[in-house]
């Protein structure tokens, strides 16, 4: 398993500071994420969500803000780009047209996002033979 983890101040309903713990990861093949919230003063602690899937744009910021970007790029002779077309089609349901513009980009300056995220993608464009590296 693969994956980060971010602390985001909060606010308990009993009105002290808390953390919420937010995380992304990469099991079984899949891209998850979950959150949980402590209160050290109340004592609450729970799991607000937990799912498969990209994650909130508020724990991907928090992700990023942590621990920065990573850069994904496909790397050797890559003979054609429909294997990677068909990868960011299914992981982000993006019209054929963005798909077009993002297997660009991952061929020339690469892809940006949290580490879970481009783990989970270079192991899918893998599944298609296609080759890429992570620059942290």
């Amino acid at each position: 398993m693969t994956g980060r983890t971010a602390k985001i101040a909060a606010r308990c309903e009993c009105g002290s500071a808390a953390v919420r713990e937010v995380n992304q990861f990469v099991l079984n093949g899949e891209l998850w994420w979950d959150s949980e919230f402590f209160c050290g003063a109340c004592g609450t602690c729970m799991c607000e969500h937990a799912g498969r899937g990209p994650a909130p744009d508020d724990v991907r910021e928090a992700l990023l803000a942590a621990h920065g970007p990573v850069r994904l790029r496909l790397v050797g002779p890559v003979p054609g780009l429909v294997p990677a077309l068909k990868v960011l089609r299914e992981v982000s349901a993006v019209s054929l047209s963005r798909a077009r513009e993002l297997a660009g980009e991952l061929s020339r300056i690469g892809l940006v996002g949290t580490l879970a995220e481009m783990e989970f993608l270079k192991a899918r464009l893998e599944l298609r033979g296609l080759h890429a590296d992570l620059d942290q």
